[in-house]
């Protein structure tokens, strides 16, 4: 007589071994998708954050090379454009005004634009940002609106433009931000060439003259430095100006 042979299968310890064992799998799997994820997604912010400081850096330069040396009538209006002209530049410490053929929304191809670059407070008062506005140039009466009044220098006697105040609005844009310091200095031409005993070139932090310097620099500094992020530097461009807008040019062939 033959023995019955038992029916072949699994217990119910082996399955629940085996659920246990595919759980865990799982659960590696998922861990290391997420760690993936993660390194991924912070990798991505690095390089986001690094394209922002090279990008602004790069935009503050062109704004800088793009200067257009163009004069303008203090007071004026689109209509009344009469009265002495003066240099379209406001150089300050924590503010500058410029004309530029550099506009953030048009690159190199738009129109003229006046940049109005300005030093604020970071967000809850924490370091300090560099902001931008841009006012379309449409000609010197555009620019003339800008400035309040010309008065005498106290130190050269010169009659200088006093400029309206720049403020940031709800169009302003943030080139840096996070900053614990950002500060601008202009190049001063020395004195002429026939006195031996003319001051050099030098920064200062105040453009006082009617003109344009030689070069402009931004100083900026990160508020929590980080060497693994590419941090704000400072920016350096020189102002070639070859011709002046107040002298009148025979181009004419003879």
């Amino acid at each position: 007589m033959k023995t019955a042979r038992p029916t072949a299968g699994v217990t119910l310890m082996e399955l629940v071994v085996a659920i246990t064992l595919l759980s865990l799998l799982s659960l590696g799997m998922l861990m290391a998708m997420r760690v993936g994820l993660s390194a991924f997604a912070k990798t991505n912010t690095h390089l986001m954050d690094n394209r922002r400081v090279v990008g602004a850096q790069r935009i503050v330069e062109q704004e800088l090379e793009g200067l257009v040396p163009v004069m303008g009538v203090c007071g004026a209006t689109l209509e009344a454009q009469t009265g002495p002209k003066y240099a379209i530049f406001q150089g300050e410490a924590a503010a500058m005004r410029l004309v530029s053929t550099f506009s953030l929304q048009q690159a190199w191809r738009g129109q003229p634009q006046i940049l109005e670059l300005l030093v604020i407070s970071g967000e809850e008062g924490r370091g300090v940002r560099l902001v931008v506005n841009e006012i379309p140039y449409t000609g010197p009466g555009s620019a003339g609106q800008l400035c309040a009044a010309r008065v005498p220098d106290p130190a050269t006697g010169a009659m200088m433009p006093v400029f309206l105040p720049i403020a940031p609005g709800p169009r302003s844009f943030v080139l840096a931000d996070q900053l614990a310091y950002c500060r601008f200095s202009y190049l001063t031409p020395g004195g002429p060439p026939n006195q031996p005993d003319r001051p050099p070139p030098a920064w200062r932090p105040r453009w006082k003259a009617d003109g344009w310097p030689w070069g402009v620099r931004i100083e900026m500094a990160p508020l929590a430095p980080d060497p693994s992020r590419v941090q704000p530097i400072t920016a350096i461009a020189p102002i070639y100006v070859s011709r002046q807008p107040e002298l009148p040019y025979d181009d004419k062939q003879q």
